[in-house]
């Protein structure tokens, strides 16, 4: 496969996911600010989804409040955020343009669809409660049916697997990054641990990664923030946790490299995080620093990505 056609398959794969985590990330804060006041109390939940979406430096280079409209607008729709689920769903159809060979039908008219339809929305606005719930649902069912025919009509070959790959390292990124904020920034001092605030703010993290009924599944608890992270960081069986992401991404990373019948420095370095996932624990976890552990993993993740581009995508 042309090093060009893998980068669009891996770059299609991740901005769909993109897309998706951005949709989730406004439906889960706006979950928590329809919240009575008592509950909410001083924090700005819309401080924290520009904070998950790792744009919020940007964001106060244009606008001076973070509140729903400039948040929703600049996530959602903003030309000068690259990251904007809009940007995201055109640079996949791009993607998918180049591609187009490689795709199957399924795929190429989820995406080519969406496109359509994202500019009637674009075009009238989402300016009632109602019209943004239709066209986040929108967005993350756009995904859902891309990563549903990519999984059931796609040959099992190299395109699949950089595919794949883009796919479980945007959502490791996303996962962590979500879970990042929320035990580093989330709750204000003021408010104690095991409150109403936290209570819904745990709530709607996992909302956001549709993790709650696995939650009550998996533990039989009400919600604690060290099960939560035990869930999102280290459960195998939930597919947005760090760990199953890392299972996947080093299970696609050695069908590529037996293919081409070679392995190198991407397959290190996944089995790397792979195994430091799987001899963690929360104990160690926690005696470490919740955030400083993420942070690590962040760097380390990114540090992938690059290593997958200067062995397979240049």
């Amino acid at each position: 496969m042309l090093s060009r056609t893998a980068e669009n398959l891996y770059w299609l794969a991740r901005y769909v996911e993109r897309a998706e985590y951005l949709a989730r990330t406004i439906d889960a804060t706006l979950r928590v600010t329809a919240l009575p006041a008592a509950y909410i109390g001083k924090t700005n939940e819309w401080d924290s989804a520009l904070l998950t979406a790792g744009v919020a430096s940007s964001f106060y280079q244009q606008y001076e409040e973070a509140n729903e409209r400039n948040v929703v607008d600049y996530l959602s729709f903003s030309a000068d955020n690259p990251s904007s689920i809009k940007n995201c769903i055109e640079a996949a159809r791009l993607n998918s343009r180049s591609v187009r060979t490689a795709l199957t039908s399924e795929m190429w008219d989820t995406i080519n669809s969406a496109w359509i339809e994202l500019q009637e929305v674009w075009s009238k606005g989402t300016s009632t409660r109602e019209d943004l719930a239709k066209f986040l649902r929108f967005v993350q069912e756009t995904s859902l049916r891309f990563d549903g025919s990519a999984y059931r009509t796609m040959l099992r070959n190299d395109a699949y697997w950089f595919s794949r790959l883009g796919l479980h390292l945007e959502r490791a990124d996303n996962t962590a990054r979500i879970l990042d904020v929320k035990y580093h920034v989330l709750l204000p001092e003021e408010e104690h641990v095991g409150g109403p605030l936290d209570f819904y703010q745990w709530s709607s993290i996992l909302r956001s990664v549709s993790a709650l009924t696995a939650y009550h599944w998996v533990y039989r608890e009400t919600l604690k923030p060290w099960l939560v992270a035990d869930l999102l960081i280290l459960n195998g069986t939930l597919p947005r946790s760090l760990a199953s992401c890392y299972e996947n991404l080093t299970r696609n990373l050695d069908q590529i490299g037996v293919a081409y019948g070679r392995q190198g420095p991407a397959q290190r370095h996944a089995r790397g995080i792979r195994n430091r996932l799987e001899h963690s624990n929360m104990n160690d976890i926690f005696q470490h620093g919740v955030h400083e552990f993420i942070q690590e993993f962040i760097a380390d993740n990114s540090r992938l990505g690059e290593i997958i581009t200067k062995q397979y995508l240049i």
